[in-house]
């Protein structure tokens, strides 16, 4: 049967394959990518608040998606902490591209994909360990830790100029970096470092990642949970969607604290902070999270240490911490700083997301504290907590509703806290104020829309321009953004 996509090629005029074919000739990542023209400003507009539904369940967009935006961005693939010898291993996904990340004897972390290069069968099935080889049940076909070829199962079948063993290893992904403890790898060989992926965003990743001497660690494994939902709608929700969470959450909320209802938000005082992309969702206040986390003990511990936090981070950071607060890195990772719950949405397809969750905690922390926040986290953000399962369901049915012959074409409404942008001495980024406010999804959309149109890397907008270039150390800033 002739495919829809094959159809629209063999019936488009002549004029309009050339430009594909000098479109496809110009961009290394999509050498044989025949798919639709790099127009995708008809899916929405940002300034007036609206979105297209069918970003969320078209399937030739999915796979712009993978190709435009997975195939170039920074994508987180491990902590550091999951990888502490030589030879510690772990396998996890690129977009839908399988990777091995691997510690090396020289201590660096190498990527590369986990598909043998005889047959393309993968190689690791386990989700972590340690070893010496990698070695393909296929053929029998072994690699060092490093992803080279290092034999052959009957290698004397092979003449002398069969094969080539240097070129014939694990492909390397193009750039591995890390940012304190999170390390990120991506396939494009150029465009901007992660330091500037990152950005001025590195302010508010400092609250999560530095705020207190020792820096962080994943514990207690990771949770794989697989939702019939598109992966977009979880990073939004996390990216700045407080207004669902005093409706949603509420029994869920109750159940947690002893009846108490969700916090009241503070609409002067709270925020939603964007930066290419990335955001922050957030109050002031310094509790609202580790009240939802429901362990006395946890709210306790930072309570203790938040005069230091203050000294380490300033002011305004030690108040933001531990407040009502959800945050997304570009494009599919997602963490509440004050409940300790740290995610990666992993696209499988427009309709379906595995969501793989951690729990993040400070390693200068005791054990006790660990185990509570552990404790708590897998009562609220786990599987089977209170909140996911809300979470869960409303995605799904986001996604197939959506799906709709008629209601696909129905737009969808983003204009909330539209009006409401400002100019703040303290916080970096786009910053509107209030935390019911849809600005740091219209923010996550923008970036979307700069990837899947953009041509080079290079091109794309800072979105601001940044204020903290050149600056390598975020708790190095007396005075810069002084209250």
């Amino acid at each position: 049967m002739t495919s829809r996509l094959t159809m629209r090629c063999c019936q488009t005029a002549t004029s309009t394959c050339f430009s594909r074919r000098n479109y496809r000739e110009k961009n290394d990542m999509r050498i044989e990518r025949i798919g639709r023209e790099p127009d995708f400003s008809r899916y929405m507009d940002l300034k007036e608040g609206w979105l297209d539904r069918r970003i969320f369940s078209d399937a030739e967009i999915y796979e712009e998606e993978l190709y435009r935006i997975f195939a170039r961005s920074w994508l987180f693939v491990a902590h550091e902490s999951q990888l502490p010898k030589a030879g510690d291993f772990l396998t996890t996904h690129m977009g839908e591209d399988a990777v091995i990340v691997a510690r090396q004897p020289d201590g660096s972390i190498r990527v590369f994909l986990n598909s043998c290069p005889h047959r393309g069968n993968k190689v690791c099935f386990a989700d972590a360990g340690n070893t010496r080889r990698f070695v393909c049940n296929y053929h029998g076909w072994a690699f060092d830790t490093g992803g080279e070829l290092k034999g052959m199962h009957e290698e004397y079948c092979y003449d002398e100029n069969d094969i080539d063993r240097k070129k014939n290893g694990l492909k390397q992904v193009a750039r591995v970096a890390s940012y304190k403890g999170l390390v990120f790898a991506t396939f494009a060989e150029d465009g901007p470092s992660l330091d500037a992926w990152l950005g001025d965003f590195r302010w508010y990743l400092d609250m999560l990642l530095d705020n207190e001497e020792g820096g962080t660690e994943l514990i207690g494994g990771c949770i794989k949970s697989v939702m019939n939902a598109n992966w977009k709608f979880g990073v939004e929700n996390f990216i700045g969607d407080a207004y669902h969470a005093g409706w949603t959450h509420d029994s869920g909320c109750r159940s947690m604290n002893n009846g108490e209802p969700f916090p009241p938000i503070d609409m002067e005082n709270s925020y939603h902070a964007s930066v290419n992309g990335h955001g922050w969702e957030f109050g002031t206040e310094g509790v609202g999270d580790l009240f939802l986390l429901g362990r006395p003990k946890v709210l306790e511990y930072y309570e203790k240490i938040r005069p230091k936090m203050a000294q380490r981070l300033g002011e305004m950071r030690s108040k933001i911490f531990g407040s009502v607060a959800s945050a997304s890195i570009f494009p599919n990772v997602s963490f509440l700083p004050g409940i300790s719950t740290f995610r990666q949405w992993q696209p499988k397809g427009p309709m379906e997301f595995e969501l793989k969750t951690w729990v993040i905690v400070n390693k200068a922390m005791p054990d006790d504290i660990k185990d509570e926040i552990t404790k708590g986290v897998m009562q609220t953000f786990g599987p089977g907590g209170t909140f996911e399962m809300d979470d869960g369901e409303n995605w799904s049915n986001c996604t197939t509703v959506n799906r709709g012959v008629v209601t696909r074409h129905e737009r969808l409404h983003y204009r909330c806290g539209i009006s409401r942008q400002i100019e703040h001495d303290t916080l970096p980024g786009i910053v509107y104020r209030g935390q019911y406010n849809d600005a740091n999804q219209r923010g996550f959309y923008q970036r979307w829309l700069d990837m899947m149109e953009a041509d080079k890397l290079d091109a794309m907008p800072e979105r601001p321009e940044p204020r903290l270039s050149g600056v390598g150390e975020t708790r190095n800033l007396p005075g810069l953004f002084a209250l």
